[in-house]
């Protein structure tokens, strides 16, 4: 979305709100872009129309000659088909082709957690999960593959209402943070198209933690991967920050991995 085209959905949204327009503007300023990676139900009929797949959670990796499983031997959560993303939607730099691995545990705290870029000219071949550990057979956790579809959207940042034409609309009446509410709930709806992000997976962006951000000071979101978007038995998030320096220079191993339950 252009940056035209996203302050009219918010002055639009401000209107039917009963919002003022320097408070929608504050929530403009306060706002980044990102891409939500869907399963293809949570489209709308119309977005399935053009739908393309974008990225695949679970599965085994398919990794160049030399490269084997991340010696913690977490499992494949996600892999992400740069080319097939809308690069113009994000304010963070991603390799503009070859495919972004995370592998990472989604079922307690991560403690070896990597992101590998493959080369999209890297010729590969497909990893198997057993492998033995002290001469035991062991394998790694595959979990269920499943395409997901790039939808772009929008996220606000945790502390827009304190700037200060918000603050005096706070100020001004009892039901004022539940318009806000609405407010931002419809303008995220909007940005998406209609698409249903709530359990999915979102690169870039603002965080919705459950609990305290990580991604503060001089940190950005990478990836915010639900544990329900993998295993619908599995009711964790897991956060991949790290600076805009090192994502766009391609050093994952400086990423930090936090898992919220």
């Amino acid at each position: 979305m252009t940056t035209s085209i996203v302050e009219e959905l918010v002055l639009r949204g401000a209107e039917k709100h009963g919002v003022p327009g320097p408070v929608a503007h504050e929530l403009l300023a306060g706002s980044r872009p990102c891409l939500h990676l869907v399963p293809f139900p949570s489209l709308t009929p119309a977005q399935r129309q053009q739908a393309r797949p974008a990225a695949r959670t679970g599965g085994l990796p398919s990794l160049p000659d030399g490269v084997d499983w991340p010696d913690g031997r977490d499992p494949l959560v996600l892999t992400v088909d740069c080319a097939a993303l809308p690069h113009e939607a994000l304010d963070i730099e991603l390799p503009p082709d070859g495919r972004l691995l995370f592998f990472s545990s989604i079922e307690y705290e991560p403690e070896s957690s990597v992101v590998l870029h493959v080369p999209a000219d890297a010729a590969t071949a497909q990893r198997s999960a057993a492998y033995e550990l002290d001469g035991e057979p062991e394998q790694v956790k595959v979990y269920e593959p499943d395409d997901l579809y790039p939808v772009p959207g929008l996220t606000v940042s945790p502390d827009w209402r304190d700037a200060p034409a918000t603050s005096a609309f706070l100020d001004s009446g009892t039901d004022r943070d539940d318009i806000l509410d609405d407010f931002e709930d419809a303008v995220r709806r909007a940005a998406a198209g209609g698409a249903s992000y709530g359990v999915a997976v979102q690169l870039g962006g603002f965080s919705s933690p459950w609990q305290s951000p990580p991604d503060e000071d001089d940190l950005v979101l990478l990836a915010q991967i639900h544990g329900q978007s993998i295993d619908f038995d599995v009711y964790t998030q897991t956060l991949v920050v790290g600076t805009r320096e090192d994502i766009a220079a391609r050093r994952y191993q400086a990423l930090e991995f936090e898992q919220q339950v």
